[in-house]
């Protein structure tokens, strides 16, 4: 009997045994190639397509920064027709030269002083377990970013004026016998761009550090570092390009700022964008104004990139992290 159970077993057709069923060869038979040809580009081009809104903004950022260069090399008037180096040749005059010096300086120092308060800033929304402190110091951090410039001018206006309010607190404490004059001057301009430039270098660099986990500093306490050891030779390093990124933003931003140094600099503090503005408002002369944007732009951008250039350098011999 187990003979011919065993026989008729093995006649029977195997149930199991895989095979394409005939609602998938039917849908195999029923797709085209070109339709799955169509569907492959299509999931290739998705990503494209995502991009599509900040490629076609940066496309006017790029086809704008080209008619500011075209006109920087034309006579006023003539903007598009004619063609002249004189625009460029009139930028040797020392009183530019001293004023992209001054605009340079002014963005390096404000960008040094950002970035020195935007450590323990930083650090505090990084490391603070309550989530209603981080949404505070966020939205303490963001305020300067939503209030027009032109509004936090006129408060330093009235803050740095002669009888404003950093000057009675001065005298009220017997520090100064008289008032002092912030206004229409280099730490006057200074003050206003640390102020507004300030989110941008603490927003990266508080980033970069809840991205360093806990775990490297309780290693550090543990091996008897000190809170200034552990921030120096463990935080800092491994939180170096968060803290690149926002002193190269600060810069950029303030070496371009024009709200600021015109309303608590004036003419005083002839930052480039002064001059600019001047150019393109009394005179009407573009191409010239057009020809002071290039050399800011192409300043700016030589800086920074030095800047990032000796940073790697200094990574590199140090061991630390690239940025």
């Amino acid at each position: 009997m187990l003979a011919r159970f065993s026989r008729r077993t093995a006649m029977m057709p195997d149930e199991a045994a895989p095979g394409p069923t005939p609602g998938a060869a039917t849908a195999a038979a029923a797709t085209p190639p070109a339709a799955a040809g169509a569907t492959t580009t299509l999931a290739r081009a998705r990503p494209w397509l995502l991009l599509a809104p900040i490629l076609l903004f940066l496309a006017i950022l790029g086809a704008a920064a080209l008619v500011v260069l075209r006109m920087s090399f034309g006579t006023s008037g003539n903007e598009w027709r004619s063609f002249t180096l004189q625009n460029y040749a009139d930028l040797l005059d020392g009183y530019f030269l001293k004023s992209l010096w001054l605009t340079l300086r002014l963005a390096f120092q404000s960008m040094l002083c950002a970035v020195v308060l935007a450590i323990p800033v930083a650090l505090a929304m990084a490391r603070t377990k309550s989530r209603l402190a981080r949404r505070l110091l966020l939205a303490g951090v963001l305020l300067p970013l939503l209030v027009n410039l032109l509004l936090q001018g006129y408060g330093w206006l009235v803050i740095l004026g002669p009888a404003g309010l950093l000057n009675h607190a001065l005298l009220a404490s017997g520090l100064v016998e008289r008032p002092v004059m912030w206004l229409y001057r280099e730490h006057g301009v200074l003050l206003g761009l640390i102020q507004t430039a300030f989110p941008l270098a603490v927003l990266p660099l508080s980033s970069a550090m809840r991205a360093v986990s806990i775990s490297y500093e309780e290693a550090a306490a543990t091996l008897g570092a000190t809170r200034w050891q552990t921030l120096r030779h463990v935080l800092l390093p491994l939180a170096m390009p968060g803290l690149v990124s926002g002193a190269l933003l600060v810069f950029a931003y303030n070496a371009s700022a024009f709200a600021v140094p015109l309303l608590l600099g004036g003419r005083r503090v002839p930052m480039l964008a002064v001059l600019v503005h001047d150019q393109v408002a009394p005179l009407l002369n573009w191409p010239a104004a057009s020809a002071s944007g290039v050399v800011l732009m192409i300043a700016t951008l030589a800086v920074m990139a030095l800047s990032q250039r000796l940073v790697r350098r200094t990574q590199r011999l140090t061991g630390e992290p690239h940025a």
